[in-house]
């Protein structure tokens, strides 16, 4: 098995088996997942246990793709899960934690806002169904799209066009497959700049944490089940909200693609900056001293 995979992983041109990874993950796992349906799985069933079968083989496969195609002789290090170094990284759990409340500052803004406008009211309900649900999503699409998207595509894209433009073409993939394309032009644009946004936020997050993929776990994974929360208990929309305030999507607004969201991501980038060139100097310093 680990021979067919060498070869893959070698193939030529560079950028080849990053183009075929994600959609033969995908193709592997839907197949996997067809023969369970005669042993009772429902067949509606079956793109969800795929995807989840299609990310337990991304796992499989990382460390020998880090090994091999980036020279890394600490595969989990360079994925930004586990710490290079603990005197300049933060902690996982601090970094997480970090990340967590950056995304409920953010929530919060939005829902301020939606309160004051007069477009929502405030019923902080929480049962223990949407807070297992909740924190599921904040583990579970924070740690597999940022290992995905700030993790691997980002490592490959910058080696195969730089850091700056490689941060550009990961923060455009992640829009482009996260935004619905059956809004209207000026939604699905809003939408589009938003979660492009939203990409780079965490890209510099990941920088300001020194290579810890925590951050962006926490932000991304918070953001969502922040969301989740306020939509399905805390807050209750009027049934007329503008989608500038909150979002396009109708009865599943995404507050990314509306002013407040897109302003809010725009603020916390450039707040960002500073943070990013703190972390960097620590290491030029290191890099002078050698």
């Amino acid at each position: 098995m680990q021979q067919p995979l060498n070869r893959f992983l070698l193939l030529q041109p560079a950028w080849l088996p990053t183009v075929l990874f994600i959609p033969l993950l995908y193709a592997l796992g839907w197949f996997t997942s067809i023969p369970l349906t005669l042993v009772g799985l429902p067949a509606d069933q079956v793109s969800l246990t795929g995807t989840v079968l299609s990310f337990v083989l991304f796992l499989l496969v990382m460390p020998r793709w880090a090994a091999l195609r980036w020279s890394a002789a600490r595969s989990w290090v360079a994925l930004g899960i586990c710490r290079a170094n603990p005197q300049e990284q933060p902690a996982p759990a601090a970094a997480l934690l970090r990340g967590l409340l950056i995304a409920a500052g953010l929530l919060t803004v939005i829902t301020s806002i939606v309160l004051i406008q007069g477009s929502g009211d405030w019923r902080g309900e929480v049962d223990g169904t949407h807070l297992a649900n909740a924190v599921l999503l904040c583990l579970g699409v924070g740690l597999a799209e940022e290992l995905i998207f700030r993790s691997w595509l980002w490592a490959e894209l910058n080696r195969i066009m730089g850091s700056r433009a490689g941060a550009l073409a990961q923060a455009c993939i992640f829009s482009l497959v996260h935004t619905r394309f059956n809004l209207g032009l000026a939604a699905m644009s809003g939408l589009l700049v938003g979660l492009f946004l939203l990409g780079i936020v965490l890209a510099k997050q990941r920088q300001a944490d020194r290579g810890s993929l925590w951050g962006c776990i926490g932000l991304h994974g918070g953001l969502v089940a922040g969301w989740f929360l306020l939509q399905n208990g805390l807050l209750q929309l009027s049934t007329n909200v503008p989608w500038w305030l909150v979002g396009p999507g109708g009865d599943s607004p995404n507050p990314l693609g509306g002013l407040v969201g897109l302003i809010s991501v725009l603020i916390l980038m450039l707040i960002q900056r500073t943070a990013v060139a703190k972390a960097a100097r620590p290491a030029t310093g290191a890099r002078n001293a050698s």
